[in-house]
């Protein structure tokens, strides 16, 4: 079966390319037999280091095998004190190095088991949840605002789908799902008719068809990736290394120049020979190892207290090496949060407070300031309960928190006017409205673009009442639009009108507020 395009081609065609009936889904039978011929919906693990492997690769470096000479050598000479304590010092050194690696690739497995997924697919024409290791390419996933999803899926229906990707493209704000057709040469991140391994619904239900499950997802050639690239020394490791061959030459430099010194003296041969093979040993740093070690430990555990699990020690000291990260967006690196730190009104800009500081006098006190916020609360799908963590586009979600530093409640405004339609926002016109009953009439509260916004308002709010919209007054908000996105901003707009008919159509003779 080929769904290497499955953007592109047709949802029936799609459906008997993978042999699948969208009402009943696949049989038990049929699901057995491709789980065999697929194989479980997993990316495939690097292979397992034994502890053998482990413990070895705590001594493979150069300054190890120089402690070993030295001790061999302290036996042979029969100074059984000396090579004791280097022995010691080699055996600590591997042993904390061998003990904080296993720890972290324990806690490593421990965390892919309680992170194992249920996905609600359609077999045999019944609704059932499985693990998602179990889903094989032509299963019929049912999913819902906040689902997880566990393959490559080609959209069949989409009710205010909407998904969050970054993870995967980088793209920190929700991404429209829909039904629709795409051209061949579509690009990952403008396949709107496709959801991928990883990412995770914000909102919306609908059901998609699996066309590519474990390493075959993009997910999966992301990983495949990652396993191919070739594995080099870290810094501190090559440094190591070439501070130990230094000390190599240096070492065999001066026990000659003092062998021969005191041979060409009249010295003995052999005490000589002695002396110089015990100034090599006394040369080598046997505390070098264990140094860098608990140093390295060290880090690896107050990353831990930090929620960052490392499985190779030395991978600390890389991470700390950085000295310059290249990203393509927000949503990479960061939270994926957003936060409102202005609110721009007629003749003032608001600078916002941390939100953790609590309700702010400045905006509570402000009627302009109260009415926009009440607007971009009602425009708005996010949840924020006072209890318990919220769901929704990071967006909007930012937008109910402003709210709550303006003294508004959310919820209890939800309930004052409630909601009786809405137009759902539109990546061509850049807008999205709802018409909230308030008493006997409805109030259009709308939030976009302000480009856009400001096409459909004919007036604006000032502190001195509505005045009607003139070209320079258009102009300005633009320009103010033009100085926050140079800023590095994310800008919207928002925008009311009260209207006696429901049924009215939106954008137009807008009120704008901020």
């Amino acid at each position: 079966m080929n769904t290497s395009r499955a953007w592109s081609t047709p949802e029936d065609s799609l459906l008997n390319d993978l042999t699948v009936s969208r009402k009943a889904g696949l049989n038990s039978h049929e699901v057995k037999k491709r789980l065999k011929s697929y194989g479980p919906n997993r990316l495939a693990e690097s292979r397992k280091k034994s502890l053998w492997s482990i413990l070895a690769a705590q001594f493979k470096n150069v300054i190890m095998a120089l402690l070993a000479v030295a001790a061999v050598i302290s036996f042979v000479f029969g100074d059984w004190v000396e090579g004791l304590a280097v022995l010691g010092v080699m055996i600590i050194n591997a042993a904390i190095g061998f003990i904080t690696e296993v720890k972290a690739i324990k806690s490593m497995a421990s965390l892919r088991k309680m992170s194992r997924m249920t996905t609600r697919v359609r077999r045999g024409g019944t609704v059932r949840e499985v693990p998602s290791e179990d889903l094989v390419p032509g299963d019929i996933v049912i999913m819902e605002g906040g689902d997880i999803i566990g393959a490559d899926l080609r959209v069949l229906t989409a009710s205010r789908l909407q998904v969050d990707e970054s993870a995967l493209t980088g793209e920190s704000l929700p991404v429209t799902k829909n039904t629709g057709l795409l051209p061949d040469d579509a690009g990952l991140a403008d396949r709107t008719n496709m959801l991928y391994q990883g990412t995770f619904l914000t909102r919306g239900s609908g059901e998609g068809v699996v066309v590519a499950t474990g390493m075959a997802t993009e997910l999966g050639k992301i990983a495949a990736l990652v396993a191919a690239a070739e594995e080099s020394a870290t810094p501190l490791e090559k440094q190591l290394d070439r501070l130990g061959k230094k000390l190599i030459r240096v070492t065999a430099v001066v026990a000659v120049v003092v062998a021969a010194s005191g041979i060409i003296t009249g010295k003995g041969f052999y005490l000589m020979i002695e002396t110089a093979i015990a100034l090599a040993v006394a040369t080598i740093p046997e505390g070098l190892p264990i140094v860098a070690t608990i140093a390295l430990a060290r880090g690896m555990l107050r990353m831990a207290r930090k929620n960052a699990l490392i499985n190779k020690l030395s991978a600390v000291e890389t991470l700390g090496s950085t000295t310059l990260i290249c990203t393509d967006k927000t949503g990479t690196l960061t939270e994926n949060k957003m936060t409102v730190v202005q609110l721009t009104i007629s003749g003032e800009d608001i600078p916002l407070p941390s939100p953790d500081s609590g309700v702010s006098p400045r905006l509570r006190d402000n009627p302009i300031i109260k009415q926009l916020l009440t607007v971009t609360s009602l425009c708005n799908n996010a949840s924020l309960p006072s209890e318990g963590e919220p769901s929704g586009d990071p967006l909007e979600i930012s937008l109910l928190t402003a709210a709550r530093q303006a003294g508004l409640d959310p919820d209890n405004l939800q309930s004052t006017y409630p909601e009786e339609r809405e137009e759902a926002f539109d990546s061509e016109i850049k807008m999205m409205a709802t018409f909230n009953r308030d008493g006997d009439h409805y109030l259009e509260a709308v939030k976009g673009a302000p480009e856009e916004v400001l096409k459909g308002c004919s007036r604006f709010l000032t502190p001195d009442g509505i005045k009607e919209m003139a070209d320079k007054d258009r102009a300005n908000w633009l320009k103010k639009n033009r100085k926050m996105a140079e800023e590095g901003l994310r800008v919207l707009a928002a925008a009311t009108r009260t209207i006696d008919d429901l049924d009215s159509p939106p954008y137009q003779r807008l009120v704008f507020l901020g």
